[in-house]
């Protein structure tokens, strides 16, 4: 008789997209039907169609999803349901007996390479120049409804939902004791997680904490020259993100468009990456970039990932002010909507904060050894 499959049973994964889903992307770029673009606007009325034809035809003649994809399955990989929904995951190990466990959550419109340049650094640092003593075991799972997790298949799945599923999976795992870090949306789960505060839990990381002004004339005292810059990042952030509120409220709409136009999907993508004035784009890695791309198209989770955004804003989940008893570490960078620790302090047990004059938003790529080493200080308070 046939092993029955148990919804707890952990199954191994390896990335491996078919021949047919490569021509066929390859063939839709090439049909890719083009939106005027007004003379001189640059990229005030958005993505830059300059931009997106050049990605376009990096992602139709030079790209090698394949030497990304074996980059990828270089990690053991593995499968899950937790609380009904699929969960994809990475899990290195350390070679080092007494590694802390840790789970890394990614942001949108990121996915699990976000972490690819800070894994072996974290799991092994006596390879990587440090000491044995900060080593970590990682899990680095998709989001529920992005990437090799695939979409969710119900409603609900608000970033408090996913961290008490983090929480189900590290205990799955056989960890007792862990911490957490994330970016983006990862931050907001992983802030979920310490408001949740499960037993095991020692603290939590985070690139952003998404606190906002109050009128407190004493909070504005309180700001330092670094953050008082950064505040203008914020200003260009809100006025700017249109993907937050089309995402926060027609998320199905939406993946009509992305679904079916690759190139859609990347001038999607472009949004956040790139900075809304095309700031990043000559900086920007074209490979990793690619990479997120590419995930989320050949999964077809454009429309599930932006449907965490309209769970959020139905429940306020990753910005509610309810207390977040964990001791919390901050790494703030200066290509980002700045965080501000006197905001911060409202509602967070803020341990450790610190500010950096390089790396953006998605640090972990922008500057993984500055985040490598954040992490290291503040997970040797609790070893």
């Amino acid at each position: 008789m046939p092993d029955v499959m148990t919804a707890d049973e952990i199954r191994p994964f390896r990335i491996d997209v078919s021949a047919a889903d490569l021509e066929d992307l390859r063939d839709r770029l090439a049909r890719t039907r083009w939106p005027d673009e007004l003379p001189g606007v640059g990229w005030s009325y958005g993505v830059s169609r300059d931009f997106v034809n050049e990605m376009t035809e990096l992602w139709r003649t030079s790209f090698d999803w394949r030497k990304q994809e074996a980059v990828l399955n270089e990690f053991p990989q593995f499968t899950t349901t937790v609380d009904g929904t699929n969960v994809h995951f990475l899990h290195v190990r350390s070679p080092e007996p007494n590694a802390m466990p840790l789970i890394l959550t990614h942001g949108w419109p990121g996915s699990v390479a976000e972490f690819l340049d800070v894994i072996g650094p974290l799991t092994d640092p006596v390879s990587n120049g440090g000491d044995a003593a900060d080593a970590f075991e990682l899990v680095i799972p998709s989001i529920p409804g992005y990437g090799f997790s695939g979409p969710t298949n119900d409603t609900g799945w608000d970033s408090a939902r996913v961290a008490k599923a983090w929480d189900a999976l590290m205990k799955r795992l056989g960890y007792e004791r862990y911490g957490a870090h994330g970016g983006d949306t990862g931050a907001l789960i992983t802030r979920e997680l310490g408001i949740l505060k499960p037993e095991g839990l020692v603290g939590v990381h985070m690139l952003q904490i998404f606190a906002f002004p109050s009128g407190d004339p004493e909070e504005m005292a309180r700001m330092d020259d670094y953050e008082k810059e950064g505040m203008k990042n914020l200003e260009n952030f809100e006025a700017s993100s249109g993907y937050v509120k089309i995402q926060q409220t027609r998320p199905q709409t939406l993946a009509y468009g992305l679904t079916d136009s690759p190139a859609g999907q990347l001038a999607w993508n472009t949004e956040l990456f790139a900075g809304f004035g095309g700031e990043g784009a000559d900086h920007l890695d074209r490979d990793r970039f690619l990479t997120h791309v590419s995930i989320f198209w050949f999964t077809a989770t454009a429309g599930s990932s932006a449907r965490e955004y309209y769970e959020d804003a139905k429940t306020g989940a990753g910005y509610r002010e309810v207390p977040n008893e964990t001791p919390t570490g901050v790494s703030v960078f200066p290509y980002d909507f700045i965080s501000v620790r006197a905001f911060a302090e409202r509602s967070n047990n803020i341990v450790h904060w610190s500010q950096f004059d390089r790396g953006g938003h998605f640090a972990a790529s922008d500057a993984p050894d500055l985040l490598v080493e954040d992490l290291r200080t503040f997970f040797r308070l609790f070893r």
